[in-house]
């Protein structure tokens, strides 16, 4: 990824308000030919100005059905600017407007060491004739590493299908089975952990793979494992704990506790309901008034929904900063410099893919797509060699 460059310094002397006019002006210059996407976790001050919200996959195929935008402006993180990429047609530019905002997680399972741990893996139970490995990857990852998964037959999850797709990659391996299939599951440990546990499996069965010191890591304990589990989480959903929970419940009596699966296992046990960000938005746009709700995930989302449901009382499950920082990167001058540079003929900070990740990161989603749909998996053709990624036409891009 490259670096951001300073923008230039008037952007940050301008008021507030004359910033939003000027966004708001290139917005109606361009059009339909611009598109701009807000991830959940975004700030409002950038809110206000996206055509769509939502999580990062269901922003990517917003895009991808919107033939006459042009620029694709994603205020999220860079894997999320990297799916839409590998999900909007060739034509279509697709702009991070501050190449800083990252994500620590998908940060945490580099390709090498993804190579590396299903080399070590694959060494070890290879006696085994039966063995086979799956990997899946959590869509909060790499381009590279959905590249990885999709070449090697596993598939991509989202938080709200990830049990269907770690039972589809099971294939009727019941818990407490010897473990021929093995899963090894990209990046979020926590999500793996909680899925797999609410699937019935005991927390025994699973292993956490320290990519930072993969020779720790025993040939028995990978041989008994069902489950490999990276050893990565998110930063913001850790800042979550246990006693938490207990603190908000002494506070508000009959507060219902809902959190992301993200979460440790220790504060997914104790709370009232467990989802993904379309879950936590749904459940509580469809509560009584009156309801209280103490909600474990990122405080810009949690806000947002209290501003919006003023019936009900909600809060976050911690005081602390529960804020995404590389997220909050993605503020309305870095959106009016993009803006303005467009407006002069020039794309900065474009994030594109390579061909080939594409191609493959294109067959792990498909792969995601055919298996919640109940769809017959047919083997994807080879990409060729000078029209991988866009060009190939999979039916992602026809979801609707």
């Amino acid at each position: 990824m490259n670096w951001q460059q300073p923008i230039p310094k008037h952007y940050l002397e301008m008021s507030p308000e004359e910033t939003a006019a000027a966004i708001q002006a290139h917005k109606d210059r361009f059009g339909r030919h611009l598109v701009i996407l807000g991830h959940h976790y975004q700030q409002d001050e950038v809110i206000r100005f996206a055509d769509f919200t939502g999580d990062s996959f269901q922003l990517s195929r917003e895009a991808a059905k919107l033939a006459d935008a042009q620029y694709v402006i994603f205020c999220g993180v860079h894997f999320m600017a990297e799916s839409a990429d590998v999900l909007t047609a060739e034509g279509q530019q697709v702009i991070l407007p501050d190449l800083g905002a990252g994500c620590s997680m998908a940060d945490m399972a580099r390709p090498e060491d993804v190579e590396d741990a299903w080399d070590r893996i694959t060494q070890v139970c290879g006696d085994d004739p039966d063995f086979q490995l799956i990997p899946i990857t959590y869509m909060n990852s790499s381009a590279a590493v959905k590249s990885f998964v999709g070449r090697n037959g596993g598939a991509v999850c989202t938080s709200s299908n990830c049990e269907k797709i770690l039972a589809w990659a099971l294939d009727g391996q019941r818990p407490g089975a010897a473990p021929h299939r093995k899963i090894i599951f990209f990046p979020d440990q926590h999500l793996g952990r909680n899925t797999a546990y609410k699937m019935g499996f005991a927390l025994e069965s699973m292993m956490v793979w320290n990519y930072r010191d993969p020779s720790a890591m025993e040939d028995n304990r990978i041989r008994e494992a069902a489950f490999i589990l990276w050893k990565g989480h998110c930063s913001v959903h850790q800042l979550f704990r246990p006693e938490h929970v207990d603190q908000v419940r002494a506070r508000m009596p009959g507060v219902k506790v809902l959190v992301h699966p993200e979460c440790n296992w220790e504060v997914v046990q104790k709370a009232d309901m467990v989802g993904s960000t379309d879950f936590i938005g749904r459940q509580i746009r469809s509560a009584a008034p009156g309801s209280k709700w103490a909600v474990g995930t990122e405080v810009h989302m949690v806000n947002r929904l209290a501003k919006e449901h003023p019936e009900q009382t909600i809060t976050i499950l911690s005081d602390c900063q529960c804020l995404c920082t590389t997220m909050y990167r993605i503020d309305p001058p870095h959106l009016l410099w993009a803006l303005d540079n467009l407006s002069q003929g020039k794309v900065v900070n474009q994030i594109k893919v390579d061909p080939y990740d594409a191609y493959w990161s294109r067959v792990s989603l498909q792969r995601m797509l055919d298996i919640t749909a109940g769809v017959p998996l047919a083997p994807p053709p080879e990409p060729a060699p000078s029209r991988a990624g866009k060009a190939n036409s999979l039916r992602v891009l026809a979801e609707t």
